[in-house]
């Protein structure tokens, strides 16, 4: 059974469209999640960012303490229904675990629900509920999946070249485009947010070295589901990850240990216009969306998100 765990503060300050100032924020002390037996902690001393990646733009900085009280309550009850979408991959369990620690009555899509007790626990259908459903066929959204929830986060995806996780027409067009198309058509136009996960570079995937990436079509599917959700009427955020780094690892074998850790990358730069490059840790993006939701200026928007080193005052 997971462990209670105490409500981050929110940790990021997204950017109006208006603003071009990249913004870099702490997330080193600590980022807890639990999943079953498995404790994800972020441990590392305190620290500031002195320096954005553009050594002329100033920063702002926070950071969070470096103990949880072990008595700590736990949240209250919110008022919203998430369904996750993708829950089972590497960033959907991070954003399923931090819902549920959050108190928030969570909804899972899976194609295959035996994996939802292996990765969660046994819980009551109050604070998770199981549908078993595939994104890539029209007929499995049932439209009483959708009754009552007020937001979506859609976290699916698969490999940029042809892997194991292909198998049974797993591709970036079945996953990246139809997938999404599928779901944002089925959505209830009540739904108060769909937070959508996608890649940095997908507005320019015939560019180097983003056409090499490319060369299977993620970049293209991806930047079409993009499109899709915003001609969708429905109110919405973007969230552009650099390449996924850090644990958990999607793995065939859901046994294996899984370790979530953002190492030294514990400060987030989060940007517009698409002009980042680099890594993203899981836990960070899990985070944004999670605190996108209650934030009303992100709606409409698109953000790109990176992890990167922070560094260090001595003394």
């Amino acid at each position: 059974m997971a462990s209670k765990i105490s409500p981050l503060k929110p940790i990021f300050e997204f950017p109006t469209s208006s603003e071009k100032t990249h913004i870099k924020k702490s997330i080193s002390n600590p980022l807890p999640l639990l999943l079953p037996s498995l404790n994800f902690t972020i441990t590392s001393p305190r620290a500031a960012v002195v320096h954005s990646v553009k050594s002329d733009r100033e920063t702002q900085v926070s950071t969070l303490p470096t103990q949880v009280s072990k008595d700590t309550p736990p949240s209250p009850a919110s008022s919203k229904t998430v369904l996750v979408v993708g829950g089972t991959g590497g960033v959907g369990q991070l954003v399923v675990a931090s819902l549920l620690s959050r108190n928030i009555k969570t909804r899972l899509l899976l194609r295959d629900t035996s994996k939802a007790a292996s990765l969660f626990g046994e819980r009551d259908e109050e604070s998770l509920m199981v549908w078993k459903g595939d994104t890539r066929c029209p007929d499995d959204l049932d439209p009483a999946i959708f009754e009552g929830v007020t937001h979506v986060i859609c976290c699916t995806g698969t490999t940029a070249f042809p892997s194991r996780r292909w198998d049974g027409d797993n591709t970036p067009e079945r996953t990246d485009w139809e997938g999404v198309r599928n779901l944002v058509s089925a959505l209830p136009p009540t739904l108060k947010r769909i937070i959508l996960v996608s890649s940095v570079g997908v507005t320019k995937f015939n560019e180097l070295p983003w056409s090499i990436m490319n060369l299977f079509g993620v970049l293209k599917f991806k930047k079409m589901g993009e499109d899709f959700v915003r001609s969708s009427g429905l109110p919405f955020t973007i969230i552009r990850a650099g390449r996924l780094t850090d644990g958990p690892y999607t793995s065939y074998d859901l046994n294996t240990l899984l370790k979530a850790t953002a190492g030294k990358r514990c400060a987030v730069i989060l940007d517009q216009g698409d002009k980042l490059v680099g890594e993203a840790s899981r836990l960070a993006v899990a985070e944004a969306c999670i605190q996108a939701l209650d934030i009303g200026s992100t709606e409409g928007q698109t953000y790109e998100i990176n992890s990167v080193e922070i560094l260090t005052i001595a003394g």
